[in-house]
């Protein structure tokens, strides 16, 4: 029963997986189990516990049994040393079984490598879901953030709107020229085109979210705030010597070093001898035309035959073979190990960074309170003079322009502060 109802909710979950309000956990969870990367990688993951099966039947004998029926037909040698026609006819069978006894250790050194290699195959399998989730936390602050843009774009215009009609207002009572209600249409129409330009950049961070996750729909999609503004900042030191040793990518380029240097004890099995034990039964029939021949069961009976025996081959040259698999496998063990250093490095790299970066928004995002502030309260008053013809529309249009440039460096600070902790909590697992 099982069987069939786990299909059945997961086809209802996927089903309504697109309506509603979305939470950032909500998305990595169902990223983890859709992503196509993940799946894939799931699927290597099946392959390399194949590999371990097939190592281990490795060590069961080979049994084989086999039947031939032939028919000769013309001249052939007889009993009595001459030529004659006749025909003839012959039916044989037999069964063979071969045991390895010893395999100069490469079938252990392959079930070493086999479980060596679905170690590194699940360790890559979580890496993957860790870049998943790490795409996931972009590409929704992302859209958080093209969200709070389309919401400062369209505070501009809302500002310009109403200029715009205080403009008229006050053409109406002949206190301002034409002119300036044209440049205030002028203005509304250059914000208009920016709120249709954050939409479009709001559809597009959906639209990549949802590509994370693997939906097709996402009419009805949307994400939840989130408050990370007073995530306390982690040491950078701290957080790499703690993904030195959990890291997921990093653990799976020491398994790849590990995974190499059995590659390398299994080559180096092809200078060893093996051994394995054979043995084998059977019988045959044969007639003759024009000759009286033995029944069936009787001729089975004396033709029957049982052998055994060992089999033992000793490696002498191998025009180089074995050796040049061993230089092969080193070299893939130096790889291995240059990978590691080189993700090491780069994990340093992008740590430091996101530290870095994330000291720098902390304190711009800080200082952007009081900038908005002050944006904000010259805005009221330079509105207040252009209202009154103290200021002209440039003036004011250039105020506004400050402010809202000042509400949108807000926005972008707040946003990498949030991204760059979150990277660095991400590499801080312990």
């Amino acid at each position: 029963m099982k069987r069939f109802i786990l299909p059945l909710m997961l086809t209802l979950v996927a089903g309504t997986a697109t309506a509603g309000t979305w939470s950032l956990d909500s998305c990595l969870n169902y990223a983890i189990d859709h992503n196509l990367n993940v799946r894939s990688a799931e699927i290597n993951r099946l392959g390399g516990e194949l590999q371990v099966t097939e190592a281990k039947d490795a060590f069961l004998p080979n049994l084989s049994a086999s039947a031939s029926q032939g028919w000769d037909f013309g001249r052939g040698l007889t009993s009595s040393n001459t030529y004659a026609n006749r025909n003839t006819s012959s039916f044989s069978w037999g069964a063979r079984m071969s045991l390895p006894i010893f395999q100069g250790l490469r079938n252990i050194r392959q079930l070493r490598y086999s479980k060596s290699n679905l170690s590194l195959l699940e360790q890559q399998t979580e890496a993957t879901r860790d870049e998943v989730r790490l795409s996931v936390i972009t590409s929704y602050l992302q859209v958080l953030f093209n969200k709070e843009i389309l919401a400062v774009s369209r505070e501009q215009l809302r500002l310009s709107n109403v200029q715009l009609e205080r403009q008229r207002a006050l053409l109406e009572g002949g206190k301002v020229p034409e002119v300036d209600v044209i440049q205030a249409e002028a203005q509304v129409a250059r914000n208009e085109v920016q709120v249709v330009n954050s939409e479009n950049d709001l559809r597009t961070s959906f639209i990549e979210l949802a590509k994370v996750l693997e939906l097709d729909n996402i009419d009805d999609f949307d994400v939840e705030e989130i408050d990370d503004e007073t995530m306390a900042l982690l040491n950078a030191e701290e957080v790499y010597n703690n993904a030195l040793a959990n890291y997921p990518a990093l653990r799976a380029a020491r398994q790849n070093i590990k995974v190499a240097e059995d590659a390398v004890t299994l080559a180096k099995s092809g200078y060893l001898p093996t051994l394995s034990f054979n043995a084998g039964l059977g019988s045959s029939y044969y007639t003759v035309s024009g000759d009286k021949s033995k029944s069936f069961g009787s001729q089975m009976r004396d033709n029957f035959s049982k052998n055994i025996g060992f089999s033992l081959s000793v490696p002498i040259f191998d025009a180089f073979s074995t050796r040049n698999q061993v230089r092969q496998a080193k070299v893939r063990k130096q790889t291995a190990q240059i990978q590691l250093e080189q993700q090491q490095s780069e994990l340093h790299k992008a740590i430091r960074l996101a530290y870095q970066q994330a000291l720098g928004a902390e304190k711009k995002y800080q200082a952007g309170k009081t900038s908005v502030k002050a944006a904000k309260a010259a805005l009221d008053a330079m509105t207040e003079k252009y209202t009154y013809g103290k200021a002209n529309a440039t003036e004011w249009e250039q105020t506004q322009s400050d402010y809202i440039t000042t509400l949108a460096e807000q926005v972008q600070a707040k946003y990498e502060l949030i991204l760059r902790n979150r990277v660095l909590q991400f590499y801080n697992r312990k």
